[in-house]
């Protein structure tokens, strides 16, 4: 095999190197998984290294899977290689040498997250705790325990002045003997137990080593610490070790991952030689100067500019868009007509830091029957905290919907445990009534008076709601119920993901606030019947357009990539700490690299939040790009407000610099970025052919989604044929006649 003319010269450089420590900084698109599996054919191949004697470590099964795949088909022996996750390796080694393990049997149990979630139930219950806080922060705190390989001496001597700590203790010990009597370890504990094998055995330490003389660890920017000292300990013997990573990519912080583990290697392996990568084989040469613009101002990193022989390319466009609705417009439109000149749906993605932005886009799809797939994440509708507010919804017009009302019972948490509902189900179940109606006569039962006390305060709330719902109109009630339940207070800002819920919560009231603004007179039956026929015609043959979180996108590719919500407070998301906000900037540059021929990244000059139209301040992001020029607008100066105003921003210190891109799709055609490519070329696209007589009041249309119809509205002088068409079930739709898949009926 001539490997001097498979790989380039960097990647060969790197593979020939087999001896001691090496280190490869792999560009985004490098081809890192190319040089990993070469370079174990070469060990085999060249250097007569039995294929038992390597071990390649990745992240995921379907890394490992593929690798696998490619090892067999270019090495002879391929299939003996071992490579496996972290966690698959751990668990083989502990069973092999489960009789060297304290207090083990070789047929332990690995609990999944309901088994260990159930366990700490259990402990929880024995220790009485009740605050769900406190439960949240003692899960999190053993995952950062474990993940930083601490010992719970260790961890209690660091935070020996948090209020929790000696419940935390007493809490890990416990859970600890639990895993340790019902013979099973959590996924930390593979990890863990492993580590503290090989670190206290030395004869165990010698097999491992003598049975693997040469490593591989691929993404090692991901990794955290205990893995670090696992990698660290296996290969101190041999020191034939690569490590393939790039920090530029390192975005997994929040759970674990350490980047300075890249920057640790080369100080516990001085001798190691550092190979870059930096040719990159999937984007055009304007993208990757984007790219390279904007990670050059991270200092926690390698030294390294990607370039590509790939062609030139079309200029990266920025939208600025006037809302969130022309924004989505603008989007859903430019995939319409570059789907019309031949690019395939999944081709083509639309990504963002935050999911909460998904619901407008997501919409846009379903009304001009675009395909489309929410990658990694469930759709707006199907996530946990939307399910719960719509279920107060449900409760209030649907009395004897028990699932709905068991949903919202403890929802904002009020202390009404699983035990408490179980036994108010068992009522509803002997008396064949309604779980609503045991709550709402809740003192004709033999309860304790605690629950009693906390069930007055729920019936309280429900003939508050009851009373009020007939009264106010459906958007201002579904304000005043989220200000009665207190939902929107329940989150924490601090924590990301309760951030991204609240933001979830956020954009539901804008969803309840459009759908009425269409749909004059409309109820919350209405409302509710809507949202659950559009969801269930909301399906995908998996080939339709990727939506997608910045994170659940890294390590995909596509032709045609849209960078949406690149808004201070959004993308970034708040963050003044440097660490975090060059975490941040590693995400726009991992989605900036998911592009291989067209980028096109988006802002709003305001959105609607939480009840109210706020201005939004351009990310700081853009300037570093150089898409817009001039920055005028301190970020430093944004600051949340307060619950009510949904964080809007504090105007007196925000000046809106409006792009000159213009504020709708019909300034597009004029603007001075035309080259980029069909998306936006006039001349490539033709727009629909409309018969103009047949739009007029009252006309019939037909949706592939949402069936028949009937134009209940016609905007004047709309370029872009804009009609309100009102549909059996899903309620009235404003749609687009140049891009809708409408068809007149005769």
């Amino acid at each position: 095999m001539d490997y001097k003319t498979l790989l380039n010269e960097e990647q060969y450089n790197a593979v020939v190197c087999t001896e001691g420590p090496v280190l490869v900084s792999a560009g985004a698109g490098s081809g890192k998984t190319r040089l990993l599996t070469y370079r174990i054919a070469y060990l085999i191949t060249e250097c007569n290294v039995p294929a038992q004697k390597i071990l390649a470590i990745t992240f995921t099964n379907k890394a490992a899977n593929e690798m696998k795949e490619r090892i067999q088909k270019i090495a002879p022996d391929g299939e003996l290689v071992t490579v496996s996750t972290f966690h698959s390796f751990c668990a083989r080694m502990l069973r092999s040498y489960a009789s060297f393990i304290p207090n083990y049997k070789e047929n332990f149990t690995i609990y999944s997250e309901n088994d260990t979630s159930k366990l700490m139930k259990d402990i929880f219950k024995q220790m009485n705790i009740t605050d769900e806080n406190m439960k949240d922060e003692f899960k999190h705190n053993i995952s950062i325990l474990k993940n930083d390989n601490m010992s719970i001496e260790e961890y209690v001597k660091i935070f020996k002045y948090d209020r929790n700590i000696i419940d935390f203790e007493k809490f890990y010990r416990l859970y600890q003997s639990e895993l340790i009597k019902n013979n099973a370890m959590d996924f930390d504990d593979l990890l863990i137990n492993f580590y503290n094998l090989i670190s206290t055995n030395q004869d165990v330490l010698d097999s491992i080593q003598n049975k693997y003389t040469y490593f591989s660890v691929d993404e090692f920017q991901d990794t955290n610490q205990i893995q670090y000292d696992i990698v660290k300990l296996l290969a101190k013997k041999t020191r034939n070790i690569l490590i393939v990573g790039d920090e530029d990519q390192s975005i997994y912080g929040w759970r674990g991952a350490n980047i300075d583990n890249i920057f640790n290697f080369t100080k516990d392996f001085p001798e190691a030689k550092i190979f870059k990568l930096e040719q990159n084989y999937r984007s055009t040469k304007k993208i990757l100067d984007r790219a390279n613009l904007i990670i050059k101002n991270n200092r926690n990193r390698l030294e390294k500019k990607l370039y590509t022989d790939n062609e030139e390319g079309t200029d990266v466009f920025y939208y600025q868009a006037m809302s969130e609705t022309d924004e989505a417009d603008f989007v859903v439109q430019s995939i319409i007509r570059s789907h019309n000149a031949g690019v395939p749906y999944n081709e083509m993605a639309i990504l963002m830091r935050l999911n909460a932005l998904s619901r407008t886009f997501e919409e846009k799809m379903l009304n001009y029957n675009i395909p489309h797939i929410m990658y990694n994440g469930f759709k707006f509708f199907e996530r946990a905290e939307i399910k719960s507010v719509l279920a107060y919804l449900t409760s209030i017009v649907n009395p004897s919907d028990d699932i709905s009302f068991a949903r919202i019972i403890n929802f904002p948490k009020r202390g009404i445990g699983e035990t408490s509902v179980e036994k108010l189900l068992e009522i509803s179940a002997k008396n064949h009534i309604p779980l609503k109606e045991v709550v709402m006569n809740y003192e004709k039962e033999i309860l304790p008076t605690a629950l009693k006390d906390k069930l007055k305060d729920l019936k309280a709330l429900f003939l508050d709601l009851q009373e009020n719902i007939d009264k106010l109109g459906m958007y201002e009630f579904f304000t005043y119920m989220l200000e009665k339940t207190n939902i929107l207070k329940s989150f924490d800002l601090d924590n990301e993901q309760d951030y991204e819920r609240y933001l979830n919560v956020g954009s539901l009231v804008n969803s309840v606030r459009e759908f009425e603004e269409v749909n004059q007179g409309a109820t919350i039956v209405d409302y509710l019947q809507s949202v659950t026929l559009s969801s269930a015609m909301d399906s995908d043959d998996g080939k339709g357009v990727v939506i997608a979180t910045v994170h659940g996108a890294k390590g995909l590719e596509f032709d045609n990539v849209y960078i949406v919500g690149c808004e201070e407070k959004i993308f970034p998301i708040s963050r003044d700490d440097s660490e975090d906000i060059e975490e941040e900037r590693r995400l726009m540059y991992v989605a900036i690299t998911r592009a291989k021929k067209n980028l096109v990244l988006t802002s709003s000059s305001s959105r609607f939040l939480y009840g109210r139209r706020e201005y939004s301040v351009k990310s700081r992001f853009l300037y570093e790009l150089d898409l817009v020029a001039d920055r005028q607008i301190n970020s430093s100066r944004v600051s949340y407000n307060n619950y009510n105003t949904f964080n809007s921003y504090n105007k007196k210190n925000i000046s809106i610099n409006y792009n000159k891109t213009g504020g709708n799709m019909n300034n597009l055609e004029s603007n001075q970025n035309k080259s980029f490519n069909y998306t936006f070329n006039k001349n490539t696209i033709e727009k629909k052919s409309i018969d103009f007589s047949k739009i007029k009041l009252g006309a019939k249309v037909n949706h592939p989604k949402f069936g028949q119809g009937e134009i209940t509205e016609v905007t004047p002088n709309s370029s872009n044929h804009c009609v309100k068409i009102k549909f059996e079930g899903v309620g009235e739709k404003m749609l687009s006649l140049d891009y809708a898949p409408i068809e007149f009926i005769d």
